[in-house]
């Protein structure tokens, strides 16, 4: 019992330091690239000028992340998070097959 006692002592002691470490390695974002196995699944392309109109008729030249309900990125930036790829930093000009349009402002 007393070994019990030391080992959860100690594991309550390291806890918020083990915790503080996975939150700021939560906070980095994480840029997409087309590589990644979840952007080769969508389709996504870092230029939308680039993707492949054979294999993505859907497509349009106008589509780009910047311009999708799921981009969560500031107006005017290169790049910004997207909802749909676990939030990860995707280039504003990119674009991916879930692409769905913003709703326009009232």
């Amino acid at each position: 019992m007393h070994s019990r006692r030391h080992f959860l002592l100690g594991f309550a002691a390291g806890a918020p330091a083990l915790l503080a470490i996975r939150a700021s390695a939560a906070e980095e974002p994480v840029k997409l690239t087309e590589d990644d196995p979840t952007a080769k699944a969508l389709g996504y392309k870092e230029d939308t000028t680039k993707v492949d109109q054979t294999k993505y008729p859907m497509h349009k030249p106008e589509q780009r992340c910047d311009g999708c309900a799921l981009y969560t990125g500031k107006a005017g930036e290169d790049s910004g998070p997207c909802g749909a790829v676990g939030n990860k930093i995707v280039t504003a000009g990119g674009w991916c097959m879930v692409f769905a349009p913003k709703p326009a402002a009232k």
